[in-house]
């Protein structure tokens, strides 16, 4: 790749690689110095022949290293690495909003799969290429340059058709910069990252990124009609030239009329592009019958093809850790593992279950440290006013006092037992099951680690539910 292709540079210079991280530096790559130009000489050091600075940059660097200057560098590199990779799948889709995410991307990937066309999802869970096991990920929205590998090596192997799961993180850092995106999914705004956005109103305007700037001229925004921020986001997309399908109660496109609570699903009663239909999914929660409209909604809308759409939606599984029903004890109590680790999340997984609980509805959970605290009492009070039984204890504590952590939540919480060992938490609540109770153990969903005092300890919810059943 020839430097003069991404910068008005007037001498070529060949490049062979690119980075932000200045120890995966290679002769001949561009460096992208995007949050502290300490790491510049670093770079040079290991062979960058050229480094993508801010304006303001004030480094002194060797007049043979080529310099860009850039007033948005997160994004000018990200639209670097797209031009250096080159390829993508040729037709991709992407999703934000606080919840569902996930199920979302899963959901399509699924549905395109089993419409036969070769398709991958990206996000929290990894990458899933068609039914393969995951490729785990760091980050739910990786860093730009892993992005754009992962597009050519997709495109490369034939699968022509991606969905991504497009945090608030990733897109106000351009980690999606230079990706052409079909179809863009937004399923609800609640409290989470405060840590990081400071407002809500820097939240929004974070996932509005994707409808501004990666969604196509001719593409098209499926949006949750139920939602205070439907209107504007409807009217911005509208005013760029884009097309707009809504979901949900209130939704003209996709309108969910009636959900009726089975034993292991649930029976929904649709207006779909103007179709009355009734169709049954495998999955408990009127969050989920959400999650799987926005899903019909992106998938006929990628494919064109709206009909061939709604005969796989039943056959559909939820994704892993995702209000997933792990296990049963001898008196067919159920047990649940769910990602909820925002209010609104834990409010919509306890009302998601309660229909299916015939006696006390059990919940599990902790809050994250070094993450946004204000909603530590907020959680807790949601599950003392909605749970019969509630257990206060760790979840990725990180660097933070876990007791301090507990305490918070405990706060608002009095009904709740503060036991501090997530796995003696999980046994003991698995243990005071009796018939008809439902357990939902929330916050950690698919993950496999615990973090504390910065360091990773391998624990799964999925692996303590089981062991402890086993013991039973």
């Amino acid at each position: 790749m020839l430097l003069n292709q991404i910068t008005n540079s007037s001498t070529a210079i060949e490049i062979t690689g690119l980075t932000a991280d200045s120890r995966e530096v290679k002769p001949g790559f561009l460096f992208g110095s995007l949050n502290d130009d300490k790491f510049i000489a670093d770079a040079i050091a290991r062979g960058a022949v050229a480094i993508l600075v801010k304006d303001d940059c004030l480094a002194e660097i060797p007049q043979n290293i080529a310099v860009i200057r850039s007033s948005n560098p997160a994004k000018d590199f990200a639209l670097a690495a797209a031009k250096f990779f080159g390829k993508a799948p040729k037709h991709i889709c992407a999703v934000t909003g606080t919840n569902g995410k996930t199920s979302i991307a899963d959901f399509i990937r699924q549905i395109l799969t089993l419409m036969g066309y070769k398709a991958a999802s990206s996000g929290t869970l990894g990458l899933i290429k068609g039914n393969n096991p995951p490729i785990p990920s760091p980050n739910t929205t990786p860093v730009s340059v892993t992005v754009q590998r992962e597009l050519k090596e997709l495109a490369e192997e034939g699968y022509d058709w991606l969905a991504m799961e497009a945090s608030s993180h990733g897109l106000c850092q351009y980690r999606l910069g230079g990706v052409q995106v079909e179809v863009a999914g937004f399923t609800n705004l609640t409290r989470d990252h405060l840590d990081y956005h400071k407002t809500m109103e820097n939240y929004l305007a974070a996932k509005m990124i994707l409808f501004k700037e990666n969604l196509v001229e001719s593409g098209t925004a499926v949006l949750n009609a139920d939602i205070d921020e439907f209107e504007p986001l409807a009217q911005l997309c509208l005013g760029l030239g884009k097309k707009v399908v809504s979901y949900g109660y209130n939704g003209k496109d996709i309108c969910l009329i009636h959900a009726t609570p089975l034993a292991h699903g649930q029976r929904l009663e649709i207006s779909y592009f103007g179709r009355p239909l009734k169709i049954e999914i495998p999955l408990a929660g009127e969050f989920q019958a959400m999650n799987v409209l926005c899903a019909l909604g992106m998938c006929a809308k990628l494919t064109n093809r709206p009909d061939e759409v709604i005969k796989y939606v039943s056959q559909i599984h939820g994704a892993k850790g995702r209000l997933e029903l792990v296990g049963q004890t001898k008196d067919g109590a159920a047990i649940y593992v769910d990602y909820a680790h925002t209010p609104d999340a834990l409010e919509n997984v306890i009302k998601a279950l309660r229909p299916h609980t015939q006696n006390r509805l059990h919940v599990l959970f902790g809050c994250g440290g070094d993450r946004d605290a204000g909603k530590r009492p907020i959680m807790g009070k949601i599950a003392n006013d909605m749970a019969d039984v509630v257990y206060v204890t760790d979840d990725n504590p990180r660097t933070e006092d876990a007791t301090k952590i507990r305490d918070q939540i405990m706060a608002a919480c009095p009904k709740g037992q503060n036991i501090p060992d997530r796995a003696q938490a999980i046994r003991q609540a698995i243990s005071n099951l009796k018939a008809g109770d439902v357990l939902i153990l929330a916050g950690k969903g698919h993950e496999t680690g615990q973090y504390v005092n910065g360091k990773i300890i391998p624990f799964s919810d999925h692996e303590e539910a089981l062991k402890s059943l086993a013991e039973l």
